[in-house]
């Protein structure tokens, strides 16, 4: 009889083990894949929230994320744009899937810089949440230059001329609808 209830004991113990390491693996999978995607922030793999801009913009794009945008243009030689470039880099990071913070390069990259006012670097543009032209309460107070079309008087940009600081870039975003 023993060898009858070693077998009994085997066979049981078996039906509760394969489930119980089924559900094992199972989960082990499951907490694998989401581990993943709660250390990554949102965009950090998305080429359309990286920082430097080496290719011209699909604002059209951009725009669909419904989120504020800030482009810099500016060179990395230039001093007030050295200057800008931590703050650029630390919004960029900080601000993944809330605002979108683009830097053009335009001594390398000159051909990414037409169609936009740019006279002297750095300049920022601003676009809101709603994909259109920042349009500030106070344009005098925050110096900002808002450029239309002769023609139809359609508001097109909003530009900053020179460096900003973070506080500056922090308060233009949240006029702007950073949530």
């Amino acid at each position: 009889m023993s060898d009858e209830n070693t077998t009994k004991s085997k066979s049981i113990a078996l039906k509760l083990i394969i489930p119980v390491l089924l559900v094992c693996v199972v989960a082990g999978i499951w907490a694998v894949k989401n581990s993943k995607k709660d250390t990554e922030l949102p965009g950090t793999e998305n080429p359309d929230f990286a920082l430097h801009v080496t290719e011209v913009l699909d604002l059209g794009k951009l725009k669909s994320y419904g989120l504020p945008i800030v482009i810099d243009f500016g060179a990395d030689s230039c001093i007030p744009c050295k200057e800008m470039a931590p703050v650029l880099k630390g919004l960029n990071e900080e601000l993944q899937g809330k605002a979108i913070i683009k830097f053009v390069d335009v001594w390398k990259y000159q051909a990414l810089a037409e169609g936009y006012p740019i006279s002297l670097i750095p300049t920022q543009i601003f676009i809101d949440v709603k994909g259109n032209p920042f349009n500030p309460k106070d344009p005098e107070a925050m110096q900002m230059k808002l450029y239309s079309l002769r023609d139809s008087k359609e508001h097109v940009f909003t530009a900053h001329e020179g460096g900003m600081t973070k506080e500056q870039l922090m308060s233009v975003l949240k006029e702007m609808g950073l949530k």
